[in-house]
C-alpha cells in the first residue's frame, strides 16, 4: 500500500499550480481586459503549454471564477456543521454572514482591498463572466438543497432564494464600495440589511 503522504504533496502541488495559473490570468485580464488575453498567452505567462493550462482550467472563464470554487459549497457546509451542533440552518447561515462580514471576508462583497475591486470590477464588468457565474450558483444551490434535506422540492425552492439573497447581498456592497462609499458605513447598512433579508428567509421558509 503506498503511503498517503506524497498523495497529500501531489495534491498540494496541484492546488498551487492552479492557483499559480489563475493568479496569472488574473494579472492578464486586469491589465488588457479579458477579452483582450488569449488563452495561449495566458500559458505563456505561466510558462505552461495551453494543454497543461486546459487540464486544470477547461475554460477560459474558469481561470477567474477559480476564486469562487471553494465557496461553492460554504452554505452547504454550514448547514451541516449547524445542524451537527443543534442549530436551525437560517440560524446558521445568518451567524455565518455575520461573522463573514465582521471580518470583511471578500466574498460577502465587503473588502475595499484594492486587489479584491478591481477583480470585482473584472467580474462584473464582463459579461461572459458574468454568465459563468451563473454555473456556479446553480451548482451551489443544488449541494444546500441535499444539506437542507426534506421535501426535495421545498429544499431546491429554499436553496435557490437562500443562494440569491447572500447574492444580492454581497452585490450591493460590492456596488457600494466601487461607488467610494466609506466602509464602516457599507458595513453597518450590510448588518442591518442581512437581518431585514434572513427575517424574510425565516417568514417563508421551514428552515
Amino acid at each position: 500500500m503506498k503511503p498517503e503522504y506524497p498523495t497529500g504533496l501531489r495534491e498540494r502541488k496541484k492546488a498551487r499550480t492552479r492557483q499559480a495559473l489563475s493568479d496569472a490570468a488574473i494579472a492578464l485580464f486586469l491589465e488588457r481586459g479579458f477579452d483582450g488575453v488569449s488563452v495561449a498567452e495566458v500559458a505563456a505567462a505561466a510558462e505552461v503549454s495551453k494543454p497543461t493550462l486546459f487540464r486544470y482550467f477547461p475554460a477560459k472563464e474558469d481561470l477567474v471564477l477559480h476564486r469562487f470554487a471553494d465557496h461553492e459549497d460554504e452554505s452547504a457546509r454550514v448547514v451541516e456543521a449547524g445542524r451537527a451542533d443543534g442549530t436551525a440552518p437560517l440560524d446558521a447561515l445568518y451567524a455565518h454572514l455575520l461573522d463573514g462580514l465582521e471580518r470583511r471576508d471578500p466574498v460577502t462583497g465587503l473588502c475595499d482591498v484594492p486587489a479584491v475591486l478591481a477583480y470585482h470590477r473584472l467580474l462584473y464588468g464582463t459579461p461572459a463572466l458574468l454568465a459563468a457565474i451563473h454555473g456556479y450558483q446553480q451548482r451551489s444551490e443544488e449541494v444546500l438543497a441535499r444539506a437542507l434535506g426534506g421535501d426535495p422540492l421545498v429544499a431546491r425552492l429554499a436553496a435557490g432564494q437562500i443562494v440569491a439573497v447572500l447574492r444580492v447581498l454581497a452585490n450591493e456592497n460590492v456596488a457600494r464600495l466601487m461607488a467610494g462609499d466609506p466602509i464602516e458605513e457599507v458595513g453597518r447598512d450590510a448588518v442591518v440589511g442581512a437581518e431585514k433579508a434572513f427575517r424574510s428567509l425565516r417568514q417563508g421558509l421551514p428552515y
